[in-house]
């Protein structure tokens, strides 16, 4: 195991509980024993501590019985201010300050959805993006999976005075704040070229390059299974042959992570099967729907069964869910210049990654 890997796997510790603030927005409680402890230790390290937020999420391992419920046929049961999912064994509670997510499988699939709801109540919204704060500017780079954050993060970073926020999911305020979320990076063979650093020494074996994808398709597969079981889940996630976790700022240094920035700069970055990168201008109400449909889909399927449970029952109905989020990312585009970049589905992550960032550097340096 890696130095990297080893501390990402220091900063789980033994199961005790946990606490975290997001950003001041939501604060996090993990009790005791909880199953799931040592992935949301892992996910959410960079905000472990102290909350006094206004918006909690608790989450125990304990479910706990609930009277009255209504039945939507074997898919899930609830009542007016409860949800329970048998097959994901989850069970989420309304309360005066958030919801409390009980069960006993990894539940950061139950916690991401929640928490962005409770953001966006807070007048924050969850986006899936690469962040940097160039000199001061917050450049959102909303993508899809597979087109190269991870990558284009590596090489602006490398430009001076630039810090890194996020490379998977990050924070949007309504005030146009950015606010990153340096969580740990999931880093695959095609990243060698970029960073060649994390493939010195002794690692985990990684599968070829030719077998990521179909490694991927099996992962995404065994996922609504595998996130049942912790411990399984906890030895699937360290030795995947898919990819290697490592700690942002065992990556780039502590100094270069940045936790927040204003909005100057957003690029909706996609794959086509042309031969030229297109960078084309769009509106921010274009933008807005892109980020909530891009996040929404980039969720695991757990988590958007979820979402769309909460939705059914009433809890939380979908026009609420979408509408306040959008208006949210809405109001944080104000007078920021968006633009879509249609990069070659042909090209390389460390060619993509490089027309990314001389892009940016050209439209913030210029």
């Amino acid at each position: 195991m890696s130095q990297s890997e080893k501390g990402v796997v220091q900063q789980s510790g033994a199961a005790g509980g946990a606490g975290f603030d997001i950003h001041g927005v939501v604060g996090i409680e993990v009790a005791a024993g909880t199953p799931g402890e040592s992935q949301l230790r892992d996910m959410l390290a960079p905000f472990l501590g102290k909350s006094a937020a206004a918006r909690w999420l608790s989450i125990s391992g304990t479910i706990s019985p609930v009277t009255g419920q209504s039945y939507a046929e074997d898919a899930y049961r609830f009542t007016e201010n409860s949800l329970y999912l048998p097959a994901d064994r989850v069970q989420i509670i309304e309360t005066a300050e958030g919801y409390r997510i009980q069960g006993s499988g990894e539940l950061l699939t139950a916690v991401i959805p929640l928490l962005d709801r409770l953001c966006v109540l807070e007048e924050t919204a969850m986006v899936h993006a690469a962040v940097v704060d160039f000199r001061g500017s917050g450049v959102l780079l909303p993508a899809w999976g597979g087109v190269g954050k991870t990558s284009t993060v590596a090489k602006l970073v490398a430009t001076p005075g630039v810090g890194f926020m996020a490379d998977d999911w990050a924070f949007l305020g309504a005030n146009g704040m950015l606010k990153g979320y340096a969580k740990p990076m999931f880093i695959k063979p095609h990243h060698r070229v970029i960073y060649p650093q994390l493939f010195q020494g002794a690692r985990k074996p990684l599968a070829p390059g030719w077998l990521t994808t179909p490694v991927a398709h099996l992962a995404t597969a065994v996922h609504p299974v595998i996130v049942r079981y912790p411990k399984t889940a906890a030895f699937t996630r360290r030795w995947s042959p898919e990819h290697r976790m490592v700690h942002p700022e065992q990556v780039f240094g502590p100094e270069r992570i940045s936790s927040a920035a204003p909005a100057r700069l957003a690029v909706f970055l996609e794959r086509y099967d042309g031969a030229k990168a297109r960078l084309e201008p769009r509106s921010a109400d274009w933008m807005t729907s892109r980020i909530v449909g891009n996040f929404h889909s980039e969720l695991p399927m757990v988590s958007r069964r979820l979402v769309e449970a909460l939705g059914a029952s009433g809890l939380v109905p979908l026009a609420e869910h979408f509408g306040e989020k959008a208006a949210v990312v809405r109001r944080a585009l104000d007078d920021v210049p968006c633009s879509l970049l249609r990069l070659p589905a042909s090209w390389s992550a460390d060619q993509a990654s490089d027309f990314v960032a001389n892009m940016v550097r050209s439209k913030l340096d210029g």
